[in-house]
């Protein structure tokens, strides 16, 4: 299992326990001591394969950058898309970034590009390289889904996977989120150690999603037996019933408001921020975004964090739904300085 060979120097870690489902990317300017700041795992539910993939990537675009991301497959083929997307996004990122960077030099100090950066608070002015890494990230995701309907001999017609990927470039902080995996930000108050969502959960029964998906004629409803899911299905068929508003590959939905378009926002880093979180659904469904911080600083070790939330999920599905079959869970933990 590869990335494409446009990320320079870089060493593949085999993953713990020959976790198959996660990437561990080390860049040789990655000081020692980061590389006890981290942890991923992944682990298969009761469903069949594991249809998960996580990758965190050390000295990622900057010296001191990192990319984390966490990718849901499903369908059929959601297996080899997820492992498609983790192998190849990272480095269509950064193509996307380096191109964008060039056209845009001439332009940089330009008080315009404040007119790029949209749903920003005034408390999180974005340094002025957000609106070029936002760019590449609508940029590399479209080329993503393209790539993906291009594979000989790979049905994603009905197949598709979610992605959530964090990239810390210094201070600044970007995230880019497609579908109903989960970013999540810990940080220390005067009450100890506070979540802080990162992202919106991307699903049909978002007022703003189901909107777009009726407009090109999809259908939202979710099932008798499932009251509390909103679905998308085709105009008139009752398939395939994808419970997510936005994904890679699901072609036979392109046509009907499923898009491969992130959602982009921006976090300034302060001295306050003690990690961030990300999770496939597999783990949210069972546990909330409190618990799931307070399990992370409460672990033994940063290398640990990630095993011990995919463990404390698995024992929350037996637990919340002893008859339904486990999901897959995935995390990924990245600290942004020693506990």
């Amino acid at each position: 299992m590869g990335i494409c060979g446009s990320v320079a120097s870089r060493e593949i870690h085999d993953a713990e326990d020959c976790n198959e489902n996660v990437i561990f990317l080390q860049g040789n300017k990655v000081s020692n001591g980061a590389l006890d700041l981290c942890s991923l795992y992944s682990k298969q539910g009761s469903k069949g394969l594991n249809q998960d993939a996580a990758i965190l990537h050390q000295g990622y675009g900057v010296e001191d950058g990192a990319l984390c991301g966490v990718f849901d497959g499903h369908g059929k083929n959601g297996h080899v898309v997820s492992k498609l997307v983790c192998n190849h996004l990272p480095s269509l990122l950064l193509t996307q970034k380096s191109s964008l960077s060039k056209i845009n030099a001439a332009v940089a100090d330009d008080d315009s590009l404040q007119n790029h950066m949209e749903g920003i608070d005034d408390e999180s002015i974005p340094s002025k390289s957000f609106h070029i890494w936002k760019e590449a990230c609508i940029s590399a995701f479209k080329v993503m889904d393209k790539e993906i309907k291009l594979q000989e001999n790979l049905d994603c017609s009905c197949s598709g996977t979610t992605a959530v990927v964090a990239l810390r470039q210094g201070e600044d902080l970007v995230i880019a989120n497609l579908g109903d995996s989960r970013a999540i930000l810990g940080m220390m108050t005067e009450n100890g150690v506070t979540a802080f969502q990162l992202t919106t959960d991307l699903k049909p029964g978002l007022p703003c999603e189901a909107e777009r998906i009726k407009n090109c004629n999809g259908r939202v409803a979710a099932l008798k037996q499932e009251p509390h899911i909103q679905r998308v299905w085709l105009p008139h068929e009752d398939t395939p019933g994808l419970a997510m508003s936005r994904a890679f590959g699901d072609f036979v939905l392109k046509d009907h408001g499923i898009i491969a378009i992130p959602n982009v926002s921006y976090h300034r880093l302060t001295s306050n921020d003690q990690f961030i979180i990300l999770a496939t659904d597999g783990v949210w469904d069972v546990l909330s975004n409190d618990q799931v911080a307070a399990i992370v600083w409460a672990a033994e070790s940063e290398q640990a964090a990630a095993r011990v939330v995919v463990e404390a999920a698995t024992t929350a599905w037996r637990k919340k739904y002893p008859t339904a079959k486990v999901d897959d869970c995935s995390v990924v933990c990245l600290f942004l300085q020693k506990k």
